[in-house]
């Protein structure tokens, strides 16, 4: 693809040294969700691993050309899940990890970077301000520094969920993609484009996060002053330029939504389907609860990006809400 930073040899090529624990995770039709919807829905869970997330596939590529080089340092920017990701591929590859996050981060995140045995610092601020200080601790240590999104093994990393979606049978129509840095988002969309270009890339971010998809609707780094949001995993608010052109190339729509329909869509997900997830995880069924006209009749596909979440706060949101058993 023309223009793009990600290649789709080297997609292929990470899906050999990521672990096997972050491939083929499970992608299955969730019927209990689509009276409801209106739509048929598959479901690719990628909370089905030792980090509860999908950024172990990109992790897995960074640390193993870090312990391929010789390198035995590592630091990064998290607002959880990343950290949580780099800690556990560092580990195995006797990398010394730090992870700088805000003090204000999901504490489950937390605590389960420290478990990973990985250096935590947080700084009074938000995810922009810990990017910052991860960079100054990077210059300063003569380290790598891991930019999510921007270095490019975490997209192709992300990527290879792609070559598992386009592989399935029967075909979908729509696949909806968490947005915040844009790794999810470019790897699977670069994929979709190469090799399903009939498949409609749609992403989501919530309202109060909107940089990156204002960004791609003006086709120009749009930048916000603060975010206000409980999707703290999307919650960015500088876009990566080298990240909005791929995803210029890639994405069909980039649609915002409510923090109701987040909730709500979270809730759909125990209630219906069995699952906990993270807001951020729930942004594709809530793109749907909001736009149900558009979606009616299709075959849907949602990325659910993780399940690290808070247990005090999910029930703040989702309330005790039963499980409906199909």
């Amino acid at each position: 693809m023309q223009g793009t930073r990600l290649d789709t040899a080297r997609i292929l090529a990470a899906r050999q040294v990521i672990d096997p624990v972050f491939l083929n995770t499970p992608l299955y039709r969730c019927e209990a969700l689509e009276a409801e919807l209106g739509c048929t829905v598959s479901i690719k869970l990628e909370t089905a691993n030792p980090v509860r997330s999908f950024k172990g596939r990109g992790t897995e590529v960074v640390a193993g050309q870090l312990a391929d080089s010789g390198s035995r340092a590592v630091v990064c920017a998290s607002a959880g899940n990343l950290g949580q990701a780099l800690a556990w591929s560092g580990r195995g590859r006797g990398l010394d990890v730090t992870v700088v996050a805000s003090r204000f981060a999901t504490v489950a995140k937390l605590d389960r970077i420290r478990a990973l045995g990985a250096g935590l610092e947080l700084v009074d601020g938000d995810h922009e301000l810990a990017r910052e200080r991860a960079a100054a601790v990077a210059r300063y240590e003569g380290i790598r520094l891991v930019e999510d999104s921007l270095d490019i093994e975490t997209c192709e990393g992300a990527a290879t969920i792609g070559l598992e979606l386009v592989d399935t049978v029967p075909p979908f129509d729509t696949v909806l993609i968490a947005l915040g840095g844009g790794a999810l988002a470019t790897g699977v969309g670069h994929v979709m484009k190469a090799r399903a270009p009939e498949v409609e890339v749609v992403c989501v971010q919530p309202l109060g996060a909107p940089a990156l998809t204002h960004s791609w609707h003006q086709r120009r780094v749009v930048t916000t002053d603060s975010t206000d949001t409980i999707a703290d995993g999307v919650a960015g608010r500088r876009p990566i330029p080298a990240v909005l052109d791929d995803l210029l190339l890639v994405a069909d729509d980039a649609v915002l939504v409510q923090e109701a329909s987040i909730i709500a869509g979270m809730r759909m997900l125990l209630d219906h389907a069995g699952l906990v997830v993270e807001p951020s995880a729930a942004l594709g069924i809530a793109a749907i609860l909001e736009d149900r006209d558009r979606f009616a009749g299709r075959h849907v596909v949602t990325i659910l990006c993780g399940s690290n979440v808070d247990v005090g706060a999910y029930h703040r949101w989702v309330g005790a809400a039963p499980i409906h058993r199909s």
